[in-house]
């Protein structure tokens, strides 16, 4: 999730969500399983965020942290994931999303989800 103070802001960063699953490509290959980005709701639960995205991989390789600290514990421990570090489509998206966001983002991983 995401506070981007602008609401002018947030639909160039939603347009970019809605291509990333078909541009982003690993080994020539789409390799994100789904995205859902919106907007937030109007509602002080949200604590100012305003952008939200569920991106889903199919495994944790996929992808690497996108917090500050995570990031930092990754690269200490060499954990090199291609989502963050390599992947172009996710790099036009961080590249348009740039100086709108206030840091850091929420980010949540998530392992055994219950489907009902």
């Amino acid at each position: 999730m995401f506070r981007v103070p602008n609401p002018a802001d947030i639909d160039p960063i939603l347009q970019k969500y809605a291509t990333l699953k078909q541009e982003a490509k690993k080994d020539g290959k789409p390799y994100i399983l789904e995205v859902t980005a919106g907007k937030s709701i109007d509602d002080p639960r949200n604590q100012g965020y305003t952008l939200f995205a569920l991106v889903k991989f199919s495994s944790i390789d996929d992808m690497k942290c996108a917090s500050w600290k995570a990031v930092e514990f990754a690269v200490v421990n060499k954990e090199y994931r291609y989502y963050d570090t390599e992947c172009e489509a996710h790099q036009a998206l961080k590249a348009v999303g740039k100086g709108k966001a206030e840091p850091p983002p929420l980010v949540v991983y998530m392992s055994d989800v219950v489907h009902a």
